[in-house]
């Protein structure tokens, strides 16, 4: 734990995560809108490259007002490595495309409680494999040789990577197309083990429910056994 309950830090935390998750949301809009639309018009696109420029900025002013109230401020670092490396790696201009990450580890950790389980599950598979694929198509698109040129190929990349299959059909061919595949991994596998430890649990719940239903037929059975004897008993007395 890096503060204690009812710190200033908590009280900020309650009253940003709301507005947070909607700027994630507006991000990834105007992230993804110029990408899948490549003929929009230039003041568009101008709108949503500032929009994507100002909403990123929030998240590293958040990230700086979060480190100042926190109690543990080298902990609270070492604790928060992908939200540090997703919001100040894209100050660098080749790694502008990952501030996609900075909005969706915000999505996903400041907007929690709205889905759970197997519906958390299945939405953030969705969200990861859509963001993946406007990631590399916007880091490759235009590049030398590239192979994923296009939204049903970069689909179709990200959906074959992060499920860790990698047929090896599209691949991208730059620095930031890497390393968007090498955070989709890391994903994936992640994916595979949560996945695998659902599909565990649902598979011991089932048959802990199993063993209880059987439980109480035997003691059905036993109580209805003695109720016999009982009745045979009072009807020889």
């Amino acid at each position: 734990m890096t503060t204690a309950p009812g710190t200033r830090y908590d009280r900020y935390e309650e009253r940003s995560s709301g507005p947070l998750s909607v700027l994630a949301g507006v991000f990834l809009l105007v992230y993804g809108a110029p990408i899948l639309w490549q003929d929009m018009p230039s003041w568009l696109s101008r709108t949503c490259a500032g929009l994507n420029t100002l909403v990123w900025v929030v998240f590293v002013v958040d990230f700086a007002i979060r480190l100042v109230l926190v109690q543990h401020r080298a902990r609270f670092v070492l604790t928060h490595p992908i939200e540090v490396l997703t919001v100040f790696l894209p100050m660098l201009r080749p790694m502008r495309v990952l501030r996609v990450f900075a909005a969706t580890h915000t999505l996903f950790t400041r907007g929690g409680g709205l889905l759970r389980g197997g519906q958390a599950i299945v939405v953030s598979t969705g969200l990861l494999v859509g963001i993946g694929a406007l990631a590399v198509l916007d880091a490759e698109r235009g590049a030398p040789d590239a192979l994923i040129t296009e939204p049903a190929d970069a689909l179709w990349w990200a959906i074959t990577t992060v499920t860790t299959v990698g047929y090896g059909d599209l691949y991208p061919v730059t620095g930031t197309g890497r390393i968007v595949a090498a955070a989709l991994m890391l994903v994936g596998i992640s994916l595979v083990g949560t996945v695998t430890a659902t599909v565990a649990t649902w598979f011991v719940a089932q048959r802990a429910d199993d063993d209880r239903t059987r439980d109480q037929l035997a003691e059905l059975t036993e109580q209805v056994a003695a109720l016999r004897e009982e009745l045979a008993a009072s009807r020889r007395s």
